[in-house]
């Protein structure tokens, strides 16, 4: 029977390879993180592309109905925040919703339902951490790109003169280019990491509450455990639409002038 620290350590144990040979180094890939958020993805995909080649105008499913639902918020939020046109700003922002909302849900199921089938298939005690946005590498990955999209959209707006005369004469003049330029590089880098940090902190604390509750008796587990999943439904679907609308507002923010 493992200890309290056993369990929650085991749990918290990512399932990696080392590419540099030094275990927890730089090259170190977390398998169960890429290939959980590779399987959300195919699935967020295969889910939109059936449901698009199966439209119907009259007497659409129920399950037609709720992702026009999904697309319409979206595309209102959208709307709402970014000014210009784009064709690729609302499909990015439903793919990052709709991705987001998949790695937070997982959180939601079964603290050892990995456990189960491991063991049921000959491998106990192998680690499998099934929550992608709990993993601060994803979270990075996630507004890594955006910062780049952020970086791109603010070249194609106002051209790499207009950028670089706005990195370092705002906002105090051209006299002032040093400060500027620092100011500016806060600003820009502030954005991801406020990205990745937000939308980690959230779900890592929401895994470490399932974690805990599941090491109380199991009367207790139900009595405490369904109101937090409950409730945490609405964390993760706020998490996702946050990380979301923050992404469009930055990339408008990048494309309009100063």
């Amino acid at each position: 029977m493992a200890s309290a620290t056993e369990y929650i350590d085991h749990h918290l144990t990512f399932n990696t390879i080392t590419l540099s040979g030094n275990p927890g180094g730089f090259w170190t890939v977390n398998i169960d993180t890429l290939v959980t958020s590779w399987v959300l993805g195919l699935l967020f995909l295969l889910t939109f592309v059936i449901v698009a080649r199966r439209f119907k105008v009259a007497n659409p499913g129920k399950f037609q109905l709720f992702i026009e639902l999904v697309f319409e918020m979206v595309s209102s939020q959208v709307n709402d925040a970014y000014h210009k046109k784009s064709k690729f700003i609302a499909p990015l922002a439903l793919t990052i919703f709709c991705w987001v909302f998949l790695f937070n849900l997982m959180d939601d199921l079964p603290v050892d339902i990995i456990n189960f089938f491991t063991t049921s298939l000959g491998h106990p005690g192998a680690h499998w951490r099934l929550v992608p946005s709990a993993d601060i590498n994803m979270t990075f990955a996630l507004s890594l790109s955006v910062l780049i999209l952020i970086i791109v959209y603010s070249i194609w707006a106002k051209g790499v003169g207009g950028w670089s005369k706005e990195l370092l004469t705002k906002p105090f003049g051209k006299w002032l280019l040093p400060f500027n330029l620092l100011f500016q590089l806060i600003e820009i880098f502030s954005k991801p990491i406020s990205l990745a940090l937000r939308l980690f902190g959230n779900m890592y604390a929401g895994e470490m509450i399932f974690i805990l509750i599941a090491l109380l008796p199991w009367y207790l587990q139900w009595i405490l455990g369904t109101p937090w999943a409950i409730f945490h439904i609405l964390i993760i679907t706020l998490q996702a639409f946050l990380f979301m609308m923050l992404t469009v507002v930055y990339l408008s923010l990048a494309v309009e002038e100063h």
